[in-house]
């Protein structure tokens, strides 16, 4: 090889990681979608067919909120609509987009014995935990699921601020280290039921409430507003979001399974961006 040649491959190579080094793009996501699995089976693909590297940063929605607000990320997928929506009336999301959903589910010992499992709603359930003093662990760390949960128990009639501590656990952790810390208890929690289908280490857990319309639980796309922070990668994001939104995608998400049981019902709206 002569030198010329030789240089002319070193400034390919160099062109071609800064290319690379281009399409890199951040995405805060929520603990519980990542400990479904489902992000290993998408990002892959995402890849091969976009050349976008996603990297996730994985916290609660209440965090990812904050890393959105900050500018610290380009895009989110969080579930917690109410926030959601605040994020973008303040102007720091360009819109909200949804791309899928699964439900919440109430897990406790499989004896049971604060009596749920014949419950007619959620609000019942969780009355009959509060009246029981059986041990609840929360997740307690701001995220789309610990908010969910608090909304719960207001709907029960119950105040979550004044529950017994004795009982009632906050473990401020992510859902696999709140399955984890509930399962060594043999004590009840609210799980979105893709992270339960994926977690392991059961112990004796078993489902024990489910159905309830009030435990539907929506996840949302969300593109960081450059007009907020003018850094952001707006043009991957909207790309990586025409992704997620596209049939593939979509048949990715409705056909992952874990034991022969869906976790995810994909609902994007093609060609409607926004909402």
């Amino acid at each position: 090889m002569t030198i010329r040649g030789f240089l002319l491959g070193l400034i390919l190579a160099v062109i071609t990681t800064v290319g690379a080094m281009a399409e890199t793009m951040r995405m805060a996501v929520t603990t519980s979608f990542n400990n479904s699995g489902l992000s290993d089976i998408l990002l892959p693909e995402i890849k091969k067919d976009t050349g976008i590297d996603v990297q996730l940063l994985i916290v609660g929605t209440g965090q990812a909120l904050k890393l959105g607000r900050a500018g610290d990320v380009d895009a989110i997928l969080v579930h917690s609509r109410q926030a959601e929506e605040k994020f973008v009336d303040e102007g720091y999301g360009t819109y909200r987009r949804e791309i899928m959903y699964n439900d919440f589910v109430l897990v406790g010992p499989k004896d049971d014995p604060a009596g749920i499992k014949d419950s007619k709603n959620a609000a019942e359930a969780l009355k009959k935990i509060s009246d029981s003093k059986a041990a609840f662990v929360s997740r307690g760390d701001d995220s789309g699921t610990h908010r969910k949960e608090l909304s719960l128990w207001q709907n029960a009639g119950i105040n979550a601020d004044e529950l017994n501590t004795d009982w009632y656990r906050a473990a401020g952790a992510g859902m696999g280290a709140t399955l984890n810390t509930a399962s060594g208890m043999n004590a009840y929690l609210m799980s979105d039921r893709a992270s339960w289908l994926k977690f392991a280490n059961k112990g004796d857990l078993g489902l024990l409430f489910a159905g309830d319309p009030i435990l539907f639980n929506q996840y949302a796309y969300l593109p960081v507003n450059p007009d907020k922070h003018e850094h952001v990668k707006i043009g991957l994001a909207k790309k990586l979001e025409d992704w997620l939104v596209s049939e593939k995608a979509q048949e990715m998400i409705g056909s992952y399974k874990i034991n022969g049981e869906t976790l995810f019902t994909p609902n994007a709206v093609p060609g409607k961006p926004a909402s």
